[in-house]
């Protein structure tokens, strides 16, 4: 099924997971309404400098994040590393998390989230 990226969702988040500034969220595909696998999330993150996602765990899931542009600063369930486009982190169950826009330029990230189980 083809997409383009004019027909993908929008959004914007203020204070994401109690970070800082705003993430603007494309929805690439939907659960439930377009994708069958177990997967919560499909979606391209755009931080702006200074902006950020809080601490977080996540629970029953986990979530890749591909670096496709900028730089971030993560926690990487207490590990604190600097990634770059091309670099990926995956948290897992009951493992933590937080990403900042590190730099001048945009910091631009595919997520996925995957849930465990038949979620």
């Amino acid at each position: 099924m083809y997409k383009p990226r004019s027909a993908f969702a929008t959004e914007v988040r203020t204070a994401m997971r109690g970070g800082d500034g705003s993430v603007k969220i494309e929805h690439i595909w939907k659960k439930g309404e377009e994708m069958g696998s177990p997967t919560r999330m499909y979606s391209r993150l755009i931080l702006q400098p200074g902006c950020s996602i809080g601490w977080h765990v996540h629970e029953n899931e986990e979530e890749i994040f591909y670096i496709v542009a900028g730089q971030a600063r993560i926690d990487d369930n207490g590990t604190e590393v600097v990634a770059s486009a091309g670099d990926s982190i995956i948290t897992r169950s009951g493992e933590g998390h937080s990403v900042a826009c590190e730099g001048t330029d945009p910091l631009e990230i595919l997520a996925t989230i995957i849930l465990y189980g038949n979620d």
